[in-house]
């Protein structure tokens, strides 16, 4: 990586911080338009979701990352790197844009057609502040991607089974739905249980790093949880995450199934791990070594675990964050537990 290509991401970080007047989440005009292609993009998600990303190009972040990377200083040859990013966010793709760029790579971008806004904008000004010609290293593209080296997407497991025989020649990451669940002790303080909110509705719960299920010591007090979310009630005015919720009260209510409501939550005990936007599931507990064998069971299909008790819990295959952390993953808390940086670094060597 050479230095004006970190200092061209730091001001970037700068950029995505709103610290820059009229740019980045301070650009109305950039927010109306990623909302008007996607309603799941909300002014406010939107903003978070660049703030996020940039915490992660501050200096401190970055040398802590990149530290671990010697092979970052040497020369590489150059690999046409096919991205198709996913939309279920906003700039839910860009960790991968990043990682391409840091590498010395080219960048092949597929972007969602619910997310053609965002990354664009970000390359764009990423371009401006380095002296490198940064956006001749990206390429966006709308249809197939065509002479890449080796592919890194993003799909449901319908999709990844059409990534795998399509791309079955090159080298390759495929990601698939994931989601993420919360454990409690219940000896959470009602300010963690807060924090807990924003695992569960920040981005509507559509990410696989927002949590989806529950588990709950016996007899915990579900109450504690709606006093503890009142300030989320908000997600209710946007129509599709209403939608959601209303078709699921109805057909649950039609099946006779047993739920707790609040008016813009539907929480019912499912042995589920995904929960439908708009509701969240449940399982009780009696013993937490019960509780680290279905998460070791269930590891490929979790992304992280949020808790307060980690040490308790000693679940070695799935990442743990404290309450309220789940939606702000370090550069390096990679998807999937796939390295991506060495992934690339090893195309070249």
């Amino acid at each position: 990586m050479t230095n004006t290509l970190h200092s061209g991401l730091v001001q970037l970080g700068a950029w995505f911080r709103g610290e820059i007047e009229n740019e980045g989440p301070d650009n109305e005009a950039l927010l109306r338009s990623a909302e008007a292609q996607n309603r799941w993009f909300t002014n406010a998600f939107v903003r978070d979701a660049m703030k996020a990303n940039g915490e992660m190009l501050r200096v401190e972040v970055l040398e802590k990352w990149l530290g671990d990377y010697p092979e970052l200083q040497g020369q590489r040859e150059p690999k046409r790197i096919g991205l198709v990013l996913a939309g279920n966010l906003p700039m839910v793709g860009w960790h991968d844009v990043l990682c391409v760029l840091l590498t010395g790579h080219h960048a092949i971008v597929k972007c969602s057609s619910e997310d053609q806004v965002l990354i664009p904008a970000a390359i764009a000004a990423l371009d401006s502040f380095s002296a490198e010609d940064v956006a001749s290293r990206v390429e966006f593209v709308t249809g197939t991607l065509n002479d890449a080296d080796a592919v890194i997407a993003t799909g449901s497991a319908n999709t990844n089974r059409y990534f795998e025989y399509y791309f079955r020649s090159l080298p390759k990451v495929l990601r698939s739905q994931r989601t993420s669940v919360a454990v409690l002790s219940g000896s959470e303080s009602h300010e963690e249980l807060q924090a807990l909110g924003a695992d569960v509705f920040q981005y509507f719960g559509l990410g696989c790093r927002s949590v989806t299920k529950l588990m709950l010591p016996r007899g915990f007090d579900l109450d504690r949880l709606f006093a503890a979310w009142v300030e989320w009630g908000y997600v209710a005015q946007n129509n599709k995450y209403a939608n959601n919720y209303d078709y699921h009260k109805a057909v649950w209510l039609l099946n006779q199934e047993d739920l707790i409501e609040n008016g813009f939550l539907l929480v019912k005990e499912d042995t589920g791990w995904v929960s439908p936007v708009g509701t969240l599931y449940y399982a009780w507990y009696d013993a937490l070594d019960d509780v680290r064998e279905e998460l070791n069971a269930a590891a490929d299909n979790l992304q992280c675990i949020a808790t307060e008790i980690p040490e308790s819990l000693k679940v070695t295959s799935v990442p743990t964050v404290p309450l309220g952390q789940s939606q702000k993953p370090n550069p390096w808390d990679y998807a999937d537990g796939v390295d991506t940086l060495n992934f690339l670094l090893a195309l070249s060597s």
